[in-house]
């Protein structure tokens, strides 16, 4: 499920302008219904008398001063920094107040505002300062909700929103009108209604922004015109124009028909004229809705963004994502074989040339986050799988294959394999020190950081399978792909009996090793990420991930190590282990050397 959240300003008392009557409360009830109702993640609020804000290395306050506000906006989304929300995330912001337009800008008055035009810069808060520190959350949906215009300014000039990109903003009335509180509601009109509207179902409830804007419109005007208030016009910026359609709660407000065909072909849209982004953000709010289409078209969307040169006719959604073709190590890098027209885009390949003019190959993986384990619902998966949870990881390089006998025999001088039948089998009858130390020999030759991949890592590229959130398992339908919890049981899908077209194992390795490369890739370009060897991870053994720490999951690049470190993590099955050892979540561990342990390696992106 996507992430939502919220803030919510609401202002009665001001030192320099005249008071409001239901700003807070405005704010106190459209806090409540987010938190309570929609069932928002994260809502913070900002009132006269709001309890400090917690979830900060230090508690801050919360009451809405220029200084208070502009601080918090600034820790909450620093620049430069990993945003905390992404694409496919919803970010609200809300403001029931005095607001005012001074020397083309849009200003929000807080409690010690000072409304001479000479001063409003600098005890102000500016809407583009507020959308600034939004976008930098890196939430995909941003919408702005201002109930302000209170006639303040001796200009008398209200907000006049400025369309900006991404970005969904609502007045509660045009420039030249002023916004009203309805003493006998409690409420300014403007909030009254979005309160009233948001929580309409059925066919005439306000799924889309469309249809919220266009109620809006009419429900003000109603309730100025019963409590005899002058005319108040809401107004809505939208940026781009397909944002219209967006169903912007979809776990609480059940769309129509019309509604996820409209939103559908926007984003096929968005696809077609290569705004992915826009497309990434359309997708996802159809994930409950049509998860076969939806998930699938995700997936079609994140293989290209991780390509910055992929410029390709869309394939319609009703066509299967097809895999590379397969490629042996043989090939070279400057004359690959020539792609079918439906296969996915090519992976960025980072190359060494080792002693002997040995080439190794690695794949950039790309950031994102995935569901790591197996869920409780899979009752068959071994404990030592759970619980299911998610992992976030920057980009890295990973081992397009096991590393070689050639390729560790031109590092380190020596094969200790037990099938040399052929160069490029994977080598195995290594230890974990031994790769370790391969690691580091690799290091020096080249210049470059390697390593082993830890176990999210290996995991995350196996899968290769990126979640732009965490969707909960019970927003992830049950569809051929998605049995049991939210991610494949293998990388290419939940049907065993397609191992063989991706793996060496039991029932067809003739009880040893092959050269690696001869199977099919995953979707990320990854070849033998099932059987042929089990590979070595840079974690410690646990025999569960019930007490992973916090940090880890937020960068799966972090070693998860103890205090025993006789039992190093084993990943993936190998040619003498039934299917069962070569799903994506199949955990093992060693500390010997045995013929079907072998490794691959990582070169972190900032190396």
């Amino acid at each position: 499920m996507a992430k939502n959240w919220a803030i919510c300003v609401g202002i009665n008392k001001y030192q320099f302008i005249q008071h409001l009557t239901c700003a807070v409360n405005d704010a106190e009830e459209m806090h409540c219904w987010l938190k309570e109702t929609a069932k928002f993640e994260q809502t913070y609020l900002f009132t006269d008398n709001s309890p400090p804000i917690e979830d900060m290395t230090e508690p801050l306050p919360s009451q809405p001063t220029f200084t208070t506000l502009r601080r918090w906006l600034r820790k909450r989304f620093p620049p430069n920094s990993k945003p905390p929300l992404s694409a496919s995330d919803s970010l609200w912001f809300f403001f029931s107040g005095h607001g005012v337009r001074e020397q083309g800008q849009d200003y929000l008055l807080l409690s010690d505002s000072d409304p001479d035009p000479e001063e409003i810069n600098n005890s102000a808060i500016s809407l583009a300062f507020v959308t600034e520190y939004l976008r930098q959350s890196g939430a995909g949906n941003i919408m702005l909700f201002v109930d302000a215009c209170r006639s303040v300014a001796k200009s008398g000039l209200g907000i006049e929103l400025q369309a900006e990109q991404g970005i969904i903003s609502i007045a509660s009335c045009r420039p030249r009108e002023k916004s009203y509180e309805i003493e006998a509601l409690n409420h300014g009109s403007f909030t009254y209604a979005l309160l009233e509207s948001l929580q309409i179902q059925g066919e005439q409830n306000c799924a889309t922004v469309e249809r919220l804007a266009k109620r809006l419109k009419d429900r003000v005007a109603e309730i100025n015109r019963q409590h005899q208030k002058p005319k108040q016009t809401p107004y809505t910026r939208i940026e781009p124009e397909t944002k219209n359609y967006l169903i912007f709660l979809p776990q609480y407000i059940q769309p129509t028909r019309q509604d996820i065909a409209t939103l559908r072909e926007n984003a096929l849209k968005a696809e077609i004229e290569d705004d992915l982004k826009l497309a990434e953000v359309l997708w996802t709010r159809l994930v409950i809705h049509d998860p076969d289409e939806a998930l699938k078209s995700l997936r079609r969307i994140w293989l290209k963004l991780q390509q910055p040169s992929f410029n390709s006719t869309v394939s319609l959604p009703s066509e299967s994502v097809q895999t590379l073709s397969p490629k042996s190590p043989e090939s070279s890098p400057s004359s690959p074989s020539s792609p079918s027209p439906k296969s996915s885009p090519s992976p960025q390949i980072l190359t060494e040339t080792l002693p002997g003019g040995i080439i190794l190959e690695l794949v950039k993986i790309p950031a994102g986050s995935f569901l790591m384990g197996s869920p409780d619902t899979h009752n068959m998966a071994y404990d030592d799988e759970k619980p299911q949870h998610q992992v976030n990881l920057q980009e890295f390089y990973l081992g397009k294959y096991p590393v070689t006998q050639e390729q560790y025999e031109a590092v380190m001088g020596n094969n200790p394999s037990r099938f040399k039948d052929n160069p490029k089998n994977p080598v195995e009858r290594v230890s974990w020190d031994d790769a370790q130390e391969f690691c580091k020999k690799l290091s020096q030759l080249t210049g470059k950081k390697y390593r082993l991949p830890t176990e999210a890592e290996w995991e995350y590229a196996c899968r290769a399978w990126i979640l732009p959130t965490p969707f909960e398992k019970d927003l992830i339908l049950p569809t051929p792909l998605f049995k049991g919890g939210g991610s494949p049981r293998d990388y290419f899908g939940d049907d065993a009996a397609k191992l063989g077209e991706y793996a060496w194992y039991d029932k067809n390795s003739g009880s040893k090793t092959h050269p690696v490369g001869q199977k099919k890739p995953n979707d990320w370009g990854l070849y033998d990420m099932s059987g042929n060897v089990w590979e070595w991870c840079e974690d410690n053994w646990h025999g569960s991930y019930a007490d992973k720490p916090e940090n880890i999951k937020n960068d799966g690049s972090i070693i998860w190590s103890s205090s025993d470190t006789s039992r190093r993590v084993l990943r993936g099955g190998s040619w003498n282990h039934d299917p069962w050892y070569c799903r994506s979540a199949s955990r093992n561990y060693g500390g010997s050397r045995d013929a079907d342990l072998g490794f691959r390696v990582v070169s972190p992106q900032d190396s």
